[in-house]
């Protein structure tokens, strides 16, 4: 029993370590000043507070739920000593900070947000705030865990929603339904403050999601009733439908500011469904994907503004095209190699195309530096889709249309020789696939895709400029497909919605962009590997072993190559 108590002790020691480390990290960063002036609700709490708490809550959280068979005596003294060393962290930064040349070498550890994280309180009783400050969140959130599961839950989600409609304050102003008289004078008159929720709109928040939360865990169901056939098809005909006029009605019900991230995810939901093809499908990677993109886009701009009068629908297909030919003449020199190399040959395709389009050689045709303006818009008879709600229509039919033929390959027999290609490609190929139609397919197949995404991306900006057609385009469709989850087709949805929509959505996180990617990644790969939405198979392969508890390891490997034969 002692050495259980001593282990526990032990382990909130480590737990408060890393979190002090977390929380440095974020202060350092300058996350936590950034974001000091932005109420969560006003003259309680900024978002720049609440982002130095999380990391310290989330570990606690977790250190509590691995050890719920504590006594609670026990429980709270660990999560009280997890805050006091966390906060220990940031006073030895603020001593630091005062007393030495720190800030040299660390140039977000200033003043202000010494004064932030000792609220106020001059030294030396300030560098006390701190700890005793964390110990009490710490002790809080232990309060929280250890209430009755449904109170917990919806404890949890009420304060999930006071943060995330606090911060989003600006966001949900921005919406046009929002902006009509009766909506717009509640919320701006009692709602939200100038920054954040106002304190009766977070008490209101609280209560209406803590009470539906409540409602909805205490709620007892039925034992289930199997449905006919004609129920279940009556139902899914409702949701498609109710699910198509919520899509159709997006953009006039959201506004501009939104209908420019709707119009901007759709096509990089494009690109990742084509991307998906060549490395979730086959397991190609390549990271010189914006070429494809940019081989669209300049194909349009090059026909419909520098050749003369073609319409943009005469100019698509031949863009669709060249781009599934520009696919095939990659894949023709990479057919025989696999993995870091073939990412290198592709990363320096994409780096050749993007020369090209800045060279001299070929300003004539693609404008250099300054790229080609005047690109040609979708028209329907007099109807010219000029605005960004109109062309979001168009990338909808679009992503449709991809989204289907991404679907039907996937279980067809060439799906299924990508999918043997990327699992073994020497296996493959004595199987009698054809690895050199196979892979030309999937590149070429991949390119197309990309290029009716550059078609779009040209007719929404009516230019096309070689600088936004850079590596990291590339890495962010890859990124977006990770998150998602290799090779399945919901996951790039929710992989664009979350990589391209949400940070388009919190413009004001624009400069720490690639610090919350990074996050994200490492993120993914230590707790979910396979994806927020992971391909069944997939999933399957990375949790094989969960799924056979009770056996040893090699008994349950040996069961699984079973059951694969």
């Amino acid at each position: 029993m002692k050495t259980e108590t001593s282990s526990i002790w032990k382990k909130a020691i480590n737990n408060g370590v890393l979190a002090g480390g977390i929380c440095l990290l974020v202060a350092l960063v300058g996350l936590v000043e950034a974001f000091g002036d932005t109420y969560v609700i006003i003259g309680v709490i900024s978002f720049g507070i609440v982002i130095l708490f999380t990391p310290m809550v989330m570990l606690t959280y977790m250190f509590l739920r691995g050890s719920s068979n504590t006594r609670r005596s026990i429980l709270v003294g660990t999560s009280a000593l997890i805050g006091l060393i966390s906060g220990l962290f940031l006073t030895i930064l603020i001593l630091l900070g005062t007393y030495t040349g720190i800030r040299n070498m660390f140039v977000n550890a200033s003043p202000a947000l010494f004064e932030m994280l000792t609220m106020g309180i001059p030294l030396p009783l300030g560098v006390f705030v701190p700890p005793l400050l964390f110990a009490v969140v710490c002790v809080a959130t232990c309060g929280i865990f250890l209430l009755p599961s449904r109170l917990r839950a919806a404890m949890i989600q009420a304060i999930l929603w006071v943060v995330a409609l606090g911060t989003l304050r600006d966001q949900v102003l921005y919406i046009d339904l929002f902006k009509i008289q009766p909506f717009s004078f509640v919320l701006t008159r009692f709602m939200f403050a100038t920054t954040g929720l106002s304190i009766i709109g977070a008490v209101f928040v609280f209560a209406v999601a803590f009470g539906l939360t409540f409602y909805l865990k205490g709620r007892q169901r039925g034992p289930a009733v199997a449905k006919s056939p004609k129920v279940v098809k009556r139902n899914k005909f409702i949701l498609y439908i109710g699910l198509g006029l919520i899509l159709l009605s997006l953009p006039y019900a959201l506004g501009i500011f939104y209908s420019e991230i709707l119009d901007t995810t759709g096509y990089f939901i494009i690109m990742g469904l084509g991307l998906n093809i060549v490395v979730g499908y086959a397991g190609l990677l390549d990271l010189g994907y914006v070429a494809f993109y940019a081989i669209g886009a300049y194909t349009v701009g090059v026909l419909t503004s520098q050749l003369g009068a073609w319409t943009f629908w005469q100019a698509l297909p031949v863009a669709l095209v060249v781009t599934w030919l520009a696919g095939i003449i990659l894949g023709l020199p990479v057919l025989r190699m696999r993995g870091d190399y073939l990412a290198i040959v592709t990363l320096g395709f994409g780096e050749i195309v993007r020369l090209l389009a800045l060279s001299d050689w070929l300003k004539s045709f693609l404008g250099g530096t300054q790229g080609i303006q005047q690109i040609a818009q979708p028209k329907f008879g007099p109807l010219t889709l000029d605005t960004l709600q109109k062309l979001y229509y168009i990338i909808l039919v679009g992503i449709v249309i991809i989204a289907f033929i991404a679907w039907r390959l996937k279980d067809s027999h060439l799906g299924r020789s990508w999918m043997a290609l990327r699992e073994d490609e020497d296996v493959a190929q004595a199987m009698g696939i054809n690895l050199v139609m196979t892979k030309l397919l999937a590149f070429s197949t991949g390119a197309l895709f990309a290029g009716l995404a550059g078609t779009f991306g040209a007719a929404k900006l009516t230019s096309v400029y070689p600088h936004s057609m850079t590596f990291i385009v590339s890495i962010n469709v890859l990124v977006m497909i990770i998150i998602g989850g290799m090779g399945s087709i919901p996951g790039v949805f929710v992989g664009a919605l979350v990589l391209v929509g949400l940070p388009a959505m919190l413009s004001g996180f624009e400069e720490f962009k690639y610090w919350f990617y990074g996050l994200a990644l490492v993120a993914m790969m230590l707790f979910r590997p396979e994806g927020l939405w992971p391909e069944a198979r997939r999933k399957l392969e990375l949790h094989e072993q969960e799924a056979i508890p009770d056996l040893p390891v090699t008994e349950a490997l040996n069961v699984g190559e079973a059951g694969g034969k």
